[in-house]
This record gives C-alpha cells, sequence and structure tokens, in this order.
C-alpha cells in the first residue's frame, strides 16, 4: 500500500478551540453588524461553534444582547473618547467591554478591559492594545464622574430619544409622530425584565398544563402568558434540544404571533391561507386547532423557508398543512374566492419585537419603511381576493406604526367595500378585549404585556 501523503491531500481538520464567552459574543455582534445577520441566528451559531459550558453560554448571550440593545448609546460614548474609529472588529470589541462597564454590574472593571485588550492582541491588532486600555479606562473615569451626557432634549428631542433608547432616529420620529414625546419614550426604552422563551402545547398530543408538568422534570419553570396556552420558560436553553420539542409535543412560538392564528377563527374541515407563512408558528398553530382536517395552505416566496415550514409541520404531525412557494403579492385566479380564512402577516419594520431582534432597533431606516407599504399592500389586496362570501380576512403584523397598520387597513376597506370590519372580540383574551377598536387592535409590549402587534379583522360581507 503506497502510505506516501500527496501535498494536495486534505488535511483532517484539527479539533475546534474552545472559545471565551466574548469570543462568541464578539463573533456573534460582528456577524450582525458587519454581515448583516439576524441576530439570533448569530447568536445561534456562534454559541454552537464556541462549545460553552451552560453559564458562559448565559454570559456570552448576556454580552450579546446588552451590547446590541445598547449599541447607538455605547458608540455615542466611545465616540466622544477617540479622535476616529478603529477597525470594525476593534471598535466591536470596544463596543463589547463598554456594554459590560455601563451596564453589567456583575462584570468587574478590570475584567471587561483586561479581556477587551486580551481580545486585541489575540487577533493581531497589538499596535491597537494601548488604544483599547485607554479608551476604556477613559470610559470608566467618565462614568464615575458622571460626566457621560446625553443629547440636550430640548435641542433635538428625536436625537436625544434615539441615544437614551438606542433605536436609530428614522424610527423614534416616526414613533413620536404617532404617540407623542412621552409615550414614544415609555415604547423605546421599554425592556423586559427577565428574558423568557415562550412555548405552546402541539395541540393534537398535549395541553398547557401538562406541557409545564413536563418542562419542570427538565428544571424550566414556566409562567402562563396572557394568551391562551402560552407559557414563558425561563432557563430553558436551546429547546430543539429537548425531548419534548424534537418528538413534536411543543414549539416556540411568541404570544403576539400566537394571537394572529387566534384571529382567523379556525375550525375543523376549513380551507385556509397563510400568505406570509415562514416559518410556520401561525400556520402550524392553525393547523392543529383544525384538529389535522382541512387545508392550511402556506406561502413564502423563498424556498429555504417553505422548507422551514414543511420541516416544522412534519416535526408536529400535521397532514393537513400545504406549504408551497408562491408570491402573495401577485393574483393567485385558482383560488380565488375559495378559502374560509385568509391570514396575511405581512412583512413589516418589526418595530414591536425590537426586545427579541435587537438588530432592529440601529438598522431601521426611512427608505426600508417606505419600501414596505406597497409591499404590504399589494399582499393584503390580492390575498383579499381568495376569500369567501362570509369569509374573514385577517392582516397582521409585529410593528406599531400606523402607516403599516391601521392606514393600510383602511385604504385597503375603501377600495374594497366588499369587506368590512369584524369587530368579534371572543378570540381575544378578556384583558386585552378593550384595546380593541374597529376590528383593529394594536399591542405595546410597554402596556399589555405581549409583543408590539397589530391585527385586523375583517369579513367579506354576504350578498
Amino acid at each position: 500500500m503506497d502510505r506516501t501523503v500527496r501535498r494536495d491531500a486534505p488535511r483532517r481538520p484539527g479539533p475546534r478551540p474552545v472559545l471565551s464567552p466574548r469570543d462568541a459574543a464578539l463573533n456573534a455582534v460582528m456577524a450582525v453588524t458587519k454581515d448583516k445577520a439576524y441576530a439570533a441566528q448569530a447568536l445561534s451559531r456562534a454559541l454552537g461553534f464556541a462549545r460553552l459550558k451552560p453559564d458562559d453560554r448565559r454570559l456570552a448571550a448576556n454580552l450579546f444582547y446588552t451590547c446590541l440593545e445598547k449599541l447607538i448609546q455605547i458608540d455615542w460614548h466611545l465616540d466622544g473618547l477617540v479622535e476616529s474609529r478603529p477597525d470594525p472588529m476593534t471598535w466591536d470589541i470596544l463596543r463589547i467591554a463598554a456594554a459590560q462597564i455601563l451596564y453589567m454590574d456583575r462584570v468587574p472593571d478590570h475584567a471587561a478591559v483586561d479581556e477587551a485588550v486580551k481580545q486585541v492582541r489575540v487577533r493581531h491588532r497589538q499596535n491597537l492594545d494601548k488604544l483599547v486600555n485607554a479608551v476604556l479606562r477613559s470610559l470608566i473615569r467618565a462614568r464615575d464622574a458622571g460626566t457621560l451626557a446625553l443629547p440636550d432634549a430640548d435641542e433635538d428631542p428625536v436625537k436625544a430619544l434615539s441615544i437614551a433608547c438606542s433605536v436609530a432616529e428614522p424610527a423614534v420620529r416616526r414613533v413620536i409622530d404617532a404617540y407623542g414625546a412621552d409615550m414614544a419614550s415609555e415604547i423605546l426604552s421599554y425592556t423586559p425584565v427577565e428574558r423568557t422563551v415562550t412555548v405552546r402545547p402541539n395541540l393534537l398530543r398535549t395541553d398547557a398544563a401538562s406541557l409545564e408538568a413536563m418542562l419542570a422534570q427538565d428544571g424550566v419553570a414556566v409562567k402562563r402568558g396572557v394568551v391562551p396556552d402560552a407559557l414563558n420558560a425561563t432557563g430553558l436553553g436551546d429547546p430543539s434540544a429537548l425531548p419534548g420539542f424534537q418528538k413534536g409535543i411543543f414549539s416556540v412560538q411568541s404570544e403576539g404571533s400566537m394571537l394572529c392564528a387566534l384571529a382567523a377563527d379556525v375550525r375543523p374541515g376549513m380551507q385556509v391561507l397563510d400568505a406570509c407563512a415562514a416559518p410556520g408558528g401561525k400556520t402550524c398553530l392553525m393547523a392543529e386547532r383544525m384538529q389535522n382536517t382541512g387545508r392550511v395552505h402556506a406561502w413564502d416566496i423563498y424556498p429555504h423557508r417553505v422548507e422551514l415550514i414543511r420541516a416544522q409541520a412534519r416535526r408536529l404531525g400535521l397532514d393537513n398543512v400545504r406549504p408551497a412557494v408562491r408570491d402573495a403579492s401577485k393574483p393567485a385566479p385558482s383560488l380565488e374566492m375559495s378559502m374560509d380564512a385568509v391570514l396575511v402577516d405581512a412583512p413589516c419594520s418589526g418595530l414591536g419585537v425590537m426586545a427579541e431582534k435587537p438588530d432592529i432597533r440601529f438598522n431601521i431606516t426611512d427608505e426600508e419603511i417606505e419600501g414596505l407599504l406597497p409591499v404590504q399592500a399589494a399582499i393584503l389586496e390580492n390575498a383579499s381576493k381568495c376569500v369567501c362570501v362570509g369569509g374573514l380576512l385577517v392582516y397582521s403584523t409585529c410593528t406599531i406604526l400606523p402607516e403599516e397598520n391601521e392606514a393600510q387597513v383602511r385604504a385597503f376597506l375603501e377600495k374594497y367595500p366588499s369587506f368590512e370590519p369584524d369587530g368579534d372580540d371572543t378570540w381575544l383574551p378578556e384583558p386585552l378585549r378593550p384595546r380593541l377598536r374597529d376590528g383593529m387592535i394594536g399591542l405595546l409590549p410597554s402596556r399589555d404585556g405581549v409583543e408590539g402587534f397589530f391585527i385586523a379583522r375583517m369579513r367579506r360581507r354576504r350578498a
């Protein structure tokens, strides 16, 4: 046998390096700030690569989310301490260290500084270690002296609120216009008291009480949510690693998302369309409530996202889901007036879920919001053509801006008088029913205890 090793033979990959929590956090932050990755996906990949112990995973996640949630304010303070920003990686190292120094009481200042200097050196930026050390020590002195000033609200209220709440100015301006300065401050400054993950039972296999007991055996504490069957869990870790998740006994789904599915008021045997369905949470909840009968047509424009729907339906044992790659902004003549209920959970700016998606806070632009408005209108109009006489049309978003919500619905109803608002409130949990107006409800995390969602119900008039 020839044992000669060819020079071009592939080498066996060596063991992955064991990263520190700060290294994992840095990798995740860089994926968001440099590569525009979604926050949750960036963190999941970074933690999966790092192979950290549970306590270190929690620290890395805390570093990551604190940095992103406070990013605009961190940049404001750091920019006041440097003549110009260093390279993006070094700047992200400074951001994570500043997050620890300014907002995380359990991390000693010296540890934050020393680890940041070490990270710079390890990443072959030795010539910047003195800069990092000096900037962070100046930040500590300014914090202790109380000289870390924010912009003057009287001179520029939008900029002041943007820095104070770490939300981009275009979003701040629009929220102030919609709600007034005081309410805008309350909305934009909201952060949840504790991080929880909302789970719900697969209604074909169990119920909320049984799921709560099962999770308790895994050391997971839960509190009942506002929405029926919603369990807000702490200490869940990676839910996909739990046997109950793998066996399809429960799903991860936010309360706002659950409400959108409940608004469709589905029944066994119905024909239902979820026009913007990925990743499939609302589709699957409706399919379960239909007791695996009828059909839930689940569309998305991207094939890989349709595969997410298909995988989730398979995991949950749902046979009545029909995923398809379809553009809901285009007409679907073959389905015209054939659906008992149509759900349009439209693409939106996402300002209602910034607590779960902190990258939205600093990435949102006026151009993005303006670009969404005609897309939302086109999807709503074309999807509505699939609603049968007497059928229900639900329009929802996870944003709090009127131009994406109430204005879209009113413009649609004016253009299509064959639809009218549906004022029934029985689908809503009792505490939320007073919020319903003309078939529409807007939910705010700071006020209602659930994610920021908008839901409108409209019904095609009977002849």
